[in-house]
């Protein structure tokens, strides 16, 4: 397997730059995850490590070769599509075996590795059905085991999953997962789903309008954001904002709103100190929000208006209203508000988030 380095990678088409001076290091055998929404860069990035994409600045190493000029064919990766790609009028072995027949392997290594990359997806079976007889999950393993075959030092996965059913994916979250912890293999994996980077990678680098905005193993991504961005896009449901004001009484800080006025922990407030008769932005995450226990103090409690509630079971969600403030809550399933009635929730202070409102980066 290989170190993938990435150094000021920028790619523009035409007057739009799509990736813009991304920098990571993707290390031996890592997971790593490139995650954000619709046209954020993360598959031209992954495009121009394989080579599908000419790279406009910036340099590539896959192992300790700068591969910027090399061929597809020759920078020794393998590469899985969202579309699966695979020919119709083939049987699954042959699909899987097409690679390694072009390279002009010997047959009977063909077949050592095809059979052995089945075995490991448990699609023995299949060999000899074509694309039409198989499910979409089917056809996914074997668009896996036509990579897996190959035997290269780095896997590249675009969207794998996306065609899939929820149930599905679920399933072969964990199979990529396992896979993974027995190829010991390099993956860089892209995905829009916040989800799917938090359950697979080892690491994940998050990325808005080509440029990458945090990495960091997923808990810690989570748990420090470091702009209002990544605090919105990872976690489900999404952290809430408020807008609010910073003051000082008798010599206690809090943030305040329209019918939320949250007290600044005391080892917090020298971080905060600057913001006093400021705005700021607070986030909170629905997980972090409960409903209050009798007489709860007003400085972690407040009162909102339910107006959907969403029951998963062993959760529920509940859209509610502060004023003009919409709120998403998850709370434990033994919640019994309806709608439109008035429920008091609770906070957590040392796990509310605060943002600059100018340059939304975390300030604690």
């Amino acid at each position: 397997m290989a170190q993938v380095v990435l150094e000021k990678l920028s790619k523009a088409f035409g007057g739009v730059d799509a990736v813009k001076d991304a920098s990571l290091i993707v290390q031996d055998r890592e997971f790593m995850v490139l995650v954000g929404p619709s046209g954020c860069g993360k598959s031209t990035t992954l495009r121009m490590i394989a080579g599908l994409e000419e790279i406009t600045s910036g340099k590539i190493f896959i192992g300790e070769r700068l591969v910027n000029e090399l061929p597809p064919r020759d920078r020794d990766i393998a590469m899985v599509f969202q579309n699966y790609a695979l020919y119709p009028h083939k049987t699954v072995f042959q699909n899987m075996a097409f690679g390694l027949k072009m390279r002009k392997f010997p047959r009977g290594e063909i077949e050592k590795r095809v059979r052995e990359a089945a075995e490991i997806l448990g699609i023995q079976d299949l060999l000899e059905r074509k694309p039409r007889q198989l499910s979409g999950g089917q056809r996914q393993r074997v668009a896996v085991g036509r990579a897996i075959v190959r035997h290269p030092r780095v896997f590249l996965f675009d969207e794998p999953l996306s065609n899939l059913d929820a149930k599905l994916r679920v399933q072969m979250r964990v199979e990529l997962k396992r896979l993974h912890d027995r190829l010991q293999s390099t993956v860089i994996y892209v995905t829009h789903d916040q989800v799917e980077a938090m359950t697979l990678g080892d690491r994940i680098a998050g990325m808005k309008d080509g440029s990458i905005q945090q990495i960091g193993e997923p808990l810690e991504v989570y748990s420090r954001p470091r702009n209002k961005f990544v605090a919105g896009f990872i976690g489900s449901p999404a952290m809430n904002f408020i807008d609010a004001s910073m003051a000082e009484v008798h010599g206690e800080l809090y943030a305040e709103t329209n019918g939320i006025r949250v007290t600044i922990p005391a080892d917090r407030s020298r971080r905060l100190a600057s913001y006093r008769a400021q705005k700021v932005t607070l986030g909170i995450r629905p997980e972090d929000l409960h409903e209050a226990h009798p007489g709860s103090s007003g400085k972690v409690s407040f009162e909102t208006v339910v107006e959907v509630v969403e029951p998963l079971g062993s959760e529920i969600l509940l859209d509610v209203r502060v004023g003009q403030q919409s709120l998403v809550a998850r709370v434990n399933s033994s919640c019994r508000a309806r709608h439109h009635e008035k429920i008091r929730l609770a906070f957590v202070p040392e796990r509310i988030h605060f943002f600059d409102p100018q340059t939304e980066q975390a300030i604690i």
